[in-house]
């Protein structure tokens, strides 16, 4: 069930760069946070310069793939948070657009996912991360069932259920166990300081869901999945297309 879990060895190198690469979108998080209380929609255009002028640097060390699946992430996610938030209501930002921040910040939180997962600690403590995400996860969304939460959570329930699924038969279960802890960070900083709000009662299933919803997480898994996914599709597509052009240059 576990096939595409790594093998826990001692010798998985330890690259300062997958640490750095954490550590520096964790703190921008925070700092987007803290600038977002009383940011104005100019301000939200100044960090979204900054974020895409960081997400492009950080890039800068990353092979074509890696790249590439950061471009889909964008595009998918950004469309996501059109439909999900103008459109659906499923949750609401401060001045109900979609923050330019928002699509760079996509680009490095699935970034982050990415080098967490191939980092030496994850690679050596796979399973044991696997256990500590579900039974954190787990316990956050039968919380948010008992009737004890504040604010009942039916949708974060469901939404755990598909990334248990996702774990067991996905074939990158350790960028979605990452993806966890930047994601879980981001929307519990987000929602804390107000930058945006999940509506009550989710806009297409009528459940209730919380502020987050405990199985967000698992919507941050399905960008990691269709740009994991599409990357290889795409840069196939670009070779064969580079392929054809030098075809008729050659045989005009």
């Amino acid at each position: 069930m576990l096939r595409h879990f790594p093998e826990a060895t001692a010798d998985s190198a330890h690259r300062k760069r997958d640490y750095a690469i954490a550590a520096f979108t964790f703190i921008c998080v925070g700092a987007s946070a803290l600038l977002e209380i009383r940011a104005s929609v100019e301000t939200q255009q100044v960090l979204g310069a900054i974020a895409w002028i960081c997400l492009a640097g950080l890039l800068l060390g990353e092979n074509r793939e890696t790249q590439m699946q950061v471009v889909i992430a964008v595009v998918f996610a950004t469309a996501g948070e059109h439909f999900a938030s103008l459109y659906m209501g499923g949750y609401t930002y401060r001045f109900e657009n979609v923050p330019a921040y928002v699509p760079p910040g996509h680009g490095m939180v699935y970034l982050t996912a990415v080098a967490l997962a191939r980092s030496g600690f994850f690679m050596r403590y796979a399973k044991a991360i696997a256990v500590f995400v579900i039974g954190v996860w787990g316990t956050w969304s039968l919380w948010g069932v008992s009737g004890y939460a504040e604010q009942g959570d039916a949708v974060g329930a469901l939404l755990f259920c598909i990334f248990l699924a996702w774990l067991v038969v996905g074939r990158s279960p350790m960028v979605y166990l990452a993806a966890f802890f930047i994601t879980t960070w981001l929307e519990l900083i987000g929602t804390a300081v107000g930058a945006w709000k999940w509506a009550a009662i989710d806009p297409l299933l009528g459940w209730p869901q919380g502020n987050p919803p405990s199985g967000a997480s698992a919507w941050y898994c399905l960008v990691d999945a269709v740009a994991i996914g599409g990357s290889a599709l795409v840069l196939r597509g670009l070779r064969r297309a580079a392929h054809w052009l030098t075809l008729r240059r050659l045989f005009p």
